[in-house]
């Protein structure tokens, strides 16, 4: 009888061998992966880096099943970790609002937020096809709180089609069909597709094709994901540098034969009795049916409002670290841009870096950023000074005030990076209402 039940057991047992140890293996790597997520959010929550700075998800724990397919489609990789059988946003200064998350839910237990319960966001108040309260005036890209390139520039190309639906668009050919405020990635994809669609329009563009990413410090590693350009086709581009990302454009715009009113400023937009406008630039002015708001939400820069702020010295961006090398420079600010410009100077041979900021930590910057400053400070080549405040710029120095006291430092450049102000003026003088999103949905 033993024998027998010996001959039953053993086919069986083989089987049933290779399973227990491939659930073995799922449950050893899935706990290894929570572990790494709990760790996550534990610094994250010491850091006090618990405020996303853009577009984010919000999960829903009552579907959420924990498969974790948000996680393995995030670009990141450790933006989203399942905890307790429940994904969770571990670490939300990464994310980006790629949405690749929500797209990979198979039970749509995410959605993508604009701003928090504790942080709002102002945007313009927009329709679903990106059209504000003032009929005509349309907005895309990362003034609508659409950051990320790829989506930026789907954006554009959407904002248009909508504008190809307008009354009296294509038709009548004494005035313009559109004028598109903006070439950086909305603009971009907006002014392909207008070409594409044969609209009678302009792009006006206050810097160079590319908008705020030509202001980005030289050699910095752009996050960007496979887009369908308009004119173009698929293009797959991962992680590029500036440079390349913004020679690829230029092709294109060569390519294509796309024209950008590069370096010219707009400085009005009315609308008339009969529903059209009149955009007013530095240079000429244009009637139109329609206008896209393209532009960043930088608006202008924030300015220190100190005495000798007004000095040639002083900068609101870093492009090119090198051309600091050797010198005494100043950097400004708390955010990635602040962070990832004193890194990026540190790194330059003879050059002296101070970062000033106002907090007692670096709570809105990516743990990435603060890595690199982190290690900068062990190296001796950047010296952080929290909870100060610049007080004065003089020609040759910097007076800053301190926990410690008040301090003077000698200076030769100044970079701030404190953010910018929205252009509320502007919109307010075209009609544009603003809303503040508190983790409201965006539109799809």
């Amino acid at each position: 009888m033993g024998e027998f039940a010996a001959a039953i057991i053993s086919p069986a047992a083989i089987y049933l061998a290779p399973l227990l140890a491939l659930l073995a293996l799922y449950f050893r790597s899935r706990n290894r992966r929570e572990g790494r997520a709990l760790r996550d959010l534990q610094r994250t929550q010491a850091l006090g880096s618990v405020e996303p700075v853009s577009m984010h998800p919000v999960i829903n724990g009552n579907r959420c099943l924990g498969c974790g397919s948000c996680v393995d489609a995030c670009p990141h990789g450790d933006v989203l970790g399942v905890i307790g059988g429940h994904a969770e946003l571990v670490n939300p200064t990464n994310c980006i609002g790629h949405g690749a998350c929500a797209a990979a839910c198979p039970t749509d237990a995410i959605r993508l937020v604009i701003g928090s319960e504790r942080r709002g966001v102002n945007i313009p108040l927009l329709g679903p096809d990106f059209q504000t309260n003032v009929p005509g005036v349309f907005v895309a890209g990362e003034l609508g709180g659409m950051g990320l390139i790829r989506n930026a520039i789907e954006q554009g190309r959407q904002a248009i089609e909508s504008i190809t639906k307008l009354p009296g668009v294509g038709d009548e050919r004494d005035i313009l069909d559109t004028v598109i405020v903006g070439a950086g990635p909305a603009g971009f994809g907006a002014s392909l597709t207008a070409l594409q669609a044969g609209l009678r329009f302009v792009t006006i563009e206050q810097e160079r094709l590319g908008g705020s990413l030509v202001h980005h410090p030289r050699g910095k590693i752009i996050v960007t994901h496979p887009v369908n350009v308009p004119l173009v086709g698929p293009v797959d581009m991962r992680e590029t540098q500036k440079e390349e990302l913004l020679e690829f454009w230029e092709k294109v715009r060569a390519d294509t034969g796309l024209r950008v009113r590069e370096k010219e400023r707009v400085l009005a937009v009315e609308r008339r009795s009969d529903g059209s406008f009149e955009v007013r630039t530095d240079r000429a002015t244009f009637e139109t049916r329609s206008v896209l708001l393209a532009v960043g939400r930088r608006g202008t820069p924030r300015k220190l409002e100190v005495p000798g702020e007004d000095s040639s010295k002083v900068v609101y961006s870093l492009t090119d670290p090198a051309q600091y090398a050797g010198k005494r420079v100043l950097v400004v600010g708390g955010g990635d841009s602040a962070l990832e410009a004193a890194a990026s100077l540190a790194n330059e041979e003879g050059t002296h870096v101070t970062l000033s900021y106002r907090g007692d930590a670096f709570h809105r910057a990516c743990p990435n950023s603060r890595e690199l400053v982190d290690e900068a400070v062990k190296q001796h080549h950047l010296e952080v000074l929290l909870d100060s405040r610049v007080e004065e710029i003089r020609a040759d120095l910097v007076i800053i005030q301190t926990e410690g006291g008040r301090r003077e430092l000698p200076n030769d450049a100044v970079v701030v990076c404190a953010g910018g102000v929205l252009p509320n003026d502007f919109l307010h003088k075209i009609g544009v209402e603003i809303e503040t999103r508190y983790g409201t949905p965006v539109h799809a």
